[in-house]
């Protein structure tokens, strides 16, 4: 069963293994499947690429792909972005995918965006 994503015992282990890692308050339990292993390295593995190492402290906000994603969509529609509860780790992430975000960033689509999400009762900070 190594390494076989397709297998669905195993990509469910390793699903499982991928979450936990991801949380930063649990440790990897030697016990588990290979499976199970190699997700939660995973997961520990983007965690770390995101937050910084666990070593160095839990920050007090995490960062997650939705968290860099939303900050991207910010930096396409030209909007400030409050970066309060990051640490600086986190912050030269953050500001990689907001630069990103800007560098599209288009005046009249963000108008046009605008004007639908408010047309739709959404409205933007």
């Amino acid at each position: 069963m190594k390494n076989n994503i397709f297998n669905p015992l195993y990509r469910e282990d390793y699903i499982e293994g991928y979450s936990n890692g991801s949380n930063p308050h649990l440790k990897l339990v030697e016990e588990k499947s290979e499976a199970y292993n190699f997700g939660f390295e995973q997961g520990r593995a983007d965690y770390e690429r995101m937050n910084g190492k666990i070593a160095y402290g839990i920050p007090q906000l995490i960062v997650t792909n939705k968290v860099l994603e939303d900050f991207l969509l910010a930096g396409m529609l030209g909007m400030d972005i409050d970066s309060d509860g990051y640490n600086s780790f986190q912050i030269d992430v953050i500001q990689k995918w907001y630069q990103s975000g800007v560098e599209k960033y288009d005046p009249s689509q963000s108008s046009y965006l605008h004007s639908i999400l408010e047309e739709n009762g959404i409205e933007l900070a």
